[in-house]
């Protein structure tokens, strides 16, 4: 308990041992009279350790070489016991690198040892040496320990940081997709919408009951299209919402319907063995089908629109082909065949829109089924 409460006041821990072992020093000064150089060099020796800490090399240095001038003055009336030398080879081997705290460490205990040899204290050299080298190996296991322990907290900090990091792209990645989403569900529905209006403004004096079919429509219409958004709005918030599953290929008649309702001609053919499609992939391969009858409705000035589906086994594909003036590029930004493409390519599969031969508009995509059971 009173080693961890000095761990936490590391500078009343240093003054703690500066005032036992100057106590020290200066006990053995006035056993031998010699005042005079007694307390200067008891101060040479303990007070450089209050900084040990910080400057660990130079203080085994200020301290080596207090210590051997303090051997050479008073071996002759007192015995050598360089503890003060030992607390700094033991910081030292704590706190700097191993290869240079060995070579300083070594460095000091060769000096101080030859003092003793050459002031003829031998029975001094075996405990000096002893203390020496519990110091340094004390000090060498504290430092791999604090040093490892280092290297642990560094690692968790690089792991929260990737984690940081791996949230904020998930969190982008989603909002990328819900920004997809919301650009789908808003174009179509709106293209339907103007549409719609636009039908029923040209017909509301002639035929009153053609117009107010196309106001039908609109209102069904605005009404999908506020459920998806409300479905999509409340998987953003958290809260509330609609548990219906997102729209898929089974969905493909209501799409149409809407469509159809808009003045535009659609012809719908299903080649091969349909399967039942993963839920994103169903998804995304009834947006690519929204969003290309969305430019067409909106630039396309079409009449007549073919939504092929080929399901070969291993793959779907998907092509829809309009008869109009468009040539890819309408008034838009881009962004839907840019989202189309996003989203076939994240599954692996391939997308191609352009003019198609013999006039017209044609977007080709293709999702790989390979790992659908």
């Amino acid at each position: 308990m009173i080693w961890n409460w000095l761990r936490r006041h590391p500078w009343l821990a240093d003054s703690v041992f500066v005032f036992v072992l100057g106590a020290g020093y200066l006990i053995n000064a006035a056993h031998s009279r010699h005042w005079l150089p007694g307390v200067p060099l008891a101060l040479a020796i303990t007070l450089p350790l209050l900084w040990r800490r910080r400057q660990s090399e130079l203080v085994l240095l200020l301290v080596t070489t207090a210590t051997a001038v303090n051997a050479f003055w008073y071996s002759e009336v007192a015995p050598f016991a360089p503890f003060a030398a030992g607390l700094a080879i033991y910081t030292v081997a704590s706190h700097s690198p191993r290869r240079h705290a060995l070579g300083a460490s070594l460095a000091a205990a060769a000096i101080l040892l030859a003092v003793v040899a050459i002031k003829g204290t031998a029975a001094q050299i075996i405990p000096d040496t002893v203390l020496f080298a519990s110091a340094w190996a004390i000090g060498d296991s504290i430092g791999a320990r604090r040093s490892y322990t280092r290297e642990l907290e560094e690692k968790a900090e690089r792991l929260e940081r990737e984690r940081a990091t791996e949230a904020a792209r998930a969190v982008a990645e989603e909002q990328t997709r819900i920004g997809r989403e919301l650009h789908d569900v808003i174009a179509h529905n709106l293209s339907v919408i103007v549409v719609q209006a636009a039908a029923a403004n040209d017909v509301f004096d002639s035929r009153p009951d053609l117009a107010r079919e196309a106001l039908y429509e609109i209102e069904s219409t605005g009404r999908g299209a506020l459920g998806e958004l409300r479905r999509l709005l409340g998987a953003v918030s958290g809260g509330e919402t609609d548990f219906a599953p997102p729209p898929g290929l089974e969905q493909l008649h209501s799409l149409i319907a809407q469509v159809r309702a808009a003045g535009l001609e659609v012809v719908v053919s299903v080649l091969g063995s349909p399967c039942v499609l993963p839920t994103a992939i169903d998804l995304s391969a009834y947006r690519v089908v929204q969003e290309a009858l969305t430019n067409t409705l909106k630039h396309a000035q079409a009449s007549r629109v073919g939504v092929d589906l080929h399901f070969t086994g291993d793959a779907l594909a998907i092509a829809v082909r309009d008869n109009g003036r468009g040539n890819g590029v309408g008034g838009g930004t881009g962004s839907g065949l840019i989202g189309m493409r996003e989203r076939v390519v994240t599954y692996g599969g391939t997308l191609q829109a352009g003019p198609a031969p013999g006039g017209g508009f044609a977007v080709e995509a293709r999702f790989p089924l390979e790992d659908v059971a």
